[in-house]
């Protein structure tokens, strides 16, 4: 079969990985509970696949928290950021990324350094171990946190083929990244606008559905929905971080505690701010009429092409 250029979402490498899983999975059931059953085991294989990179720097930390000698002679913190470097150039090595992806993790990695410096400067969370390769207080490592929402966000949109209904104009989502940007480092001197920010989002998103494809079937969601869910798995791995001592928040310098909910809000509009720079990789495509079908229905096989196995595809409904 002639490859479709919607199966130009994949690198080489996932194309191939997909077009094996394909022959695989087309041989079990397409309805009923077990249809179900395969189309939800391939939706969190996909999710697994997109969140690689971000996955493999919790391993890490997770890893040296448990494992690391001190007498190694080298500083953990600077060993995660040269294991994440060592990521980052295999998943391009390897086709898992494409450069104009690594361009805009890049980007996260300058604007997360950057926050983490003024951040750590006036007291909302430390790095309690020593490094090398650190800007003041800030080891370098901890850019590539960013990266991997941005990995994901970038790879998840591809893979999972995100179509958008009711997308709000660029320019406002643009505007909007900048003002909650801003009010991560303003807020700590004037008012604190994140509640005035969460009514924006609200307004400008309220219509906006995502559309993905999971196996044989598209799905749809609210997009805010998908935002909240993303933000609450980031929640839980800000959690793991914590606990690995990777940083620390002032509440948990006697011992480690639970990461108060309330970051869930930072970290839903941190979200945000990274969906945003990822639309500049991979501008927000709107669902066309020929893929409007009814929830659950079939994709018969010359519409979809190749369904991928390797990504996040769900298709938000709402």
């Amino acid at each position: 079969m002639a490859q479709r250029s919607d199966d130009r979402r994949f690198t080489s490498l996932e194309a191939r990985i997909d077009a094996v899983a394909r022959r695989l999975l087309d041989r079990l059931p397409s309805d009923g509970f077990p249809g179900g059953l395969t189309e939800f085991l391939v939706f969190g294989i996909k999710q697994a696949f997109a969140c690689l990179f971000g996955a493999a720097l919790l391993a890490l930390m997770i890893a040296t928290k448990l494992f690391w000698p001190a007498e190694i002679g080298l500083a953990r913190y600077d060993f995660l950021f040269l294991a994440a470097l060592g990521i980052q150039l295999l998943m391009l090595a390897f086709k898992l990324e494409t450069i104009a992806e690594a361009k805009v993790i890049l980007i996260f990695h300058i604007v997360g350094t950057l926050m983490e410096v003024f951040k750590t400067s006036v007291g909302s969370w430390i790095y309690p171990e020593p490094s090398f390769f650190r800007i003041g207080g800030v080891p370098l490592f901890s850019g590539f946190m960013y990266a991997a929402v941005g990995s994901y966000l970038a790879r998840v949109t591809r893979i999972l083929d995100l179509h958008y209904t009711h997308y709000p104009p660029r320019w406002a989502t643009v505007l909007l990244a900048l003002a909650i940007y801003a009010n991560f480092f303003t807020h700590h001197f004037v008012v604190d606008l994140r509640y005035l920010l969460f009514a924006i989002i609200a307004v400008l998103f309220w219509r906006t559905t995502v559309h993905y494809r999971v196996f044989r079937f598209r799905h749809r969601m609210p997009l805010l929905v998908g935002f909240l869910l993303i933000a609450l798995f980031i929640w839980f791995a800000e959690n793991i971080g914590t606990w690995s001592r990777a940083w620390i928040y002032p509440s948990q310098h006697a011992g480690w505690t639970l990461v108060s909910l309330q970051k869930l809000g930072a970290w839903y509009l941190l979200m945000i701010l990274s969906f945003v720079l990822v639309t500049l990789v991979h501008r927000p495509r709107q669902l066309q009429a020929t893929h409007q079908l009814q929830p659950g229905s079939d994709l018969p096989m010359a519409t979809t092409g190749r369904a991928a196995i390797v990504g996040k595809a769900s298709q938000i409904s709402g």
